[in-house]
């Protein structure tokens, strides 16, 4: 009886990761679940939106260099 419980448990613990690698490196599920999933996170790049974000990058390096200008005439 210990035998055969002491099989069944090892044919679980190695069962159960060989598995779970084999479900998770399928391409449909790859497909389905990371890729869908790392679109909605980072949406591909639109035009209006990368010259939103250059613009903001202006107006903040202008605003740093306004800055230091001012204290350096301060000093």
């Amino acid at each position: 009886m210990g035998v055969k419980i002491e099989m069944f448990r090892m044919m679980l613990y190695l069962s159960f990761p060989v598995t779970m690698f084999w479900i998770s490196n399928q391409a449909e599920y790859f497909e389905e679940y990371i890729v869908k999933r790392k679109r909605e996170i980072f949406p591909p790049d639109e035009e209006s939106r990368r010259k939103e974000l250059e613009n903001f990058k202006e107006r903040m390096r202008v605003r740093r260099e306004q800055q230091l200008l001012k204290k350096m005439s301060e000093n």
